[in-house]
């Protein structure tokens, strides 16, 4: 399977790089063919500008900066989203991709009030995120998150796409060993994926 990775996290020495490479580590494991999109690095720009907006149901005119990121979308299988959750939401960045990339004739088809989504070859969509605070605080919030992955992300997929979700809850009080714990937890879950 062609497997995405969207990363979303600025520190290369941080927790969620760690989760990255064990995600990276259980994909090739698995021997998915992986491709990297690491946002922070890429410089990407999540600002959808007036002139962007001002097309934005205009098929033919997808911006340049995110045109590869547009055809990575075309043509993988699945697609697992890494990234810390701040705020009890994905970091703005992450937030600004599906709003910029999955657009009107990428993501989906509007004709009318009947929307299609163009993703039907995704069959599985998965996130791995970290969370500051308690699991119970998060579903107190309606967890966002992980409604953005499993519901918002899948939608635009066939009705057939299977979704997973792995969170680290409460790092501010998490420990050696809860960490590591984490770290096998994903890269098995990501080797049977």
């Amino acid at each position: 399977m062609r497997v995405l990775v969207v990363y979303a996290h600025p520190l290369e020495e941080s927790f969620n790089a760690a989760v990255l490479q064990a995600t990276l580590r259980g994909l090739k494991a698995a021997g998915h063919e992986v491709s990297l999109i690491d946002l922070n690095q890429d410089d990407f720009d999540p600002r959808l500008k007036a002139e962007e907006r001002r097309n934005y149901h205009d098929h033919n005119l997808v911006p340049a900066d995110i045109a590869r990121y547009v055809d990575l979308l075309r043509t993988h299988d699945a697609m697992v989203y890494v990234f810390p959750t701040w705020c009890f939401g994905v970091p703005a960045i992450l937030k600004g991709f599906f709003d910029r990339v999955f657009r009107p004739g990428v993501a989906f088809h509007i004709d009318g009030a009947v929307v299609t989504p163009l993703f039907k070859h995704i069959k599985k969509i998965a996130g791995v995120s970290t969370y500051g605070r308690a699991r119970w605080m998060a579903i107190g919030m309606g967890d966002p998150p992980k409604k953005q992955i499993t519901r918002y992300a899948k939608w635009f997929c066939g009705k057939g796409c299977k979704t997973e979700y792995l969170a680290h809850y409460h790092m501010n009080a998490s420990t050696d060993q809860s960490r590591a714990k984490f770290l096998a937890k994903v890269e098995a879950s990501m080797a049977k994926f």
